[in-house]
């Protein structure tokens, strides 16, 4: 508890976010730690807000002394749990932030399918010369394949099923899939081998590192557009170019890669067909206030002793 008998929280998220949580929770003392390594930590404070460490290697950073000090909950703002030294789950529960992504990260990817399907922006006329019709593909009727159909996958289904599109899903578990319009695929290599467009949608674990590489992509349906807006270590990245040369893959659309951001001069800066965006798939204005939101519910359990949301199974990585 805080000086003023309020919950007393360190966070690492930066004052926007801090600031819309305490306007949704009362007598909350929020209490900014820098990001990195949770090393400083206020020594009344029982919850942490923790943001991710991208290129980490999780097992060679060195446990705090101290740790986990007085805290009983780690929050994540991030779904997955890759990006976090192993040790921050020992001890205290620590839940993710899973789902207030999932509606903006499905319209990029749905803008990424018409991208692909219309070449934008190949396109675009720029010169008298460059006058010639090109052909396009169509959307519907076309196939969509999705691993990983947790918030995020179903959000991308519910938007493609709309659009005509056949929706095929590859999920970690045996739990049914039951939205209308969606079929369960096989295995990774019966998903590759139909798919038209291709999302990434899965956490980093043991499993699914490297899930895309030259082998596996061998069994793609020629000329598939591949979508990853999920972690870069899914996809080998030496991989991408010589498919794409070879015609396996006529794009990939790439919100984050391995490493993050890429080096100056990586090929990936130059090919025609790989589209990079700066993982910012999620960055849209209402994010913050849904993000807020569920870190709000979250404080609120947290206080009352209920049972929190989303809590993390590292051996899953969610």
């Amino acid at each position: 508890m805080s000086a003023s008998g309020g919950l007393l929280v360190a966070s690492q998220l930066g004052a926007v976010l801090d600031e819309a949580i305490a306007a949704r929770v009362p007598d909350l003392d929020l209490v900014p730690i820098p990001r990195g390594i949770p090393s400083v930590v206020p020594p009344a404070a029982t919850a942490l807000f923790a943001t991710p460490i991208h290129g980490l290697q999780r097992d060679s950073v060195a446990r705090p002394a101290g740790w986990p000090h007085s805290l009983r909950w780690v929050q994540l703002i991030s779904a997955g749990a890759d990006g976090y030294p192993t040790w921050l789950f020992d001890g205290p529960v620590v839940t993710c932030a899973r789902g207030p992504s999932a509606a903006p990260i499905a319209e990029y990817v749905i803008g990424t399918i018409f991208a692909g399907a219309k070449r934008f922006p190949d396109l675009w006329v720029r010169r008298r010369e460059d006058w010639q019709q090109k052909g396009l593909a169509r959307v519907a009727g076309s196939t969509l394949g999705i691993v990983g159909f947790g918030a995020i996958g179903q959000a991308i289904a519910q938007k493609a099923v709309a659009l005509d599109m056949r929706v095929l899903a590859l999920r970690r578990t045996d739990a049914p899939i039951t939205m209308p319009g969606v079929e369960r695929a096989r295995d990774l290599a019966d998903i590759l081998a139909q798919s038209d467009h291709l999302v990434l949608a899965v956490p980093a674990t043991g499993l699914t590192r490297g899930l895309i590489n030259r082998a596996t992509l061998e069994h793609a349906k020629p000329g598939l557009h591949l979508i990853n807006i999920a972690r870069g270590a899914l996809v080998e990245t030496d991989a991408i170019i010589p498919a794409l040369n070879q015609g396996i893959l006529s794009r990939a659309t790439l919100d984050t890669t391995d490493p993050e951001p890429l080096p100056a001069g990586h090929p990936l800066y130059a090919h025609h067909g790989v589209f990079l965006t700066p993982h910012s798939s999620m960055s849209t204005p209402d994010v913050i206030g849904t993000l807020a939101d569920k870190l709000a519910d979250n404080l609120q359990r947290f206080r009352t002793g209920s049972a929190l949301r989303d809590i993390v199974d590292p051996a899953h990585g969610y």
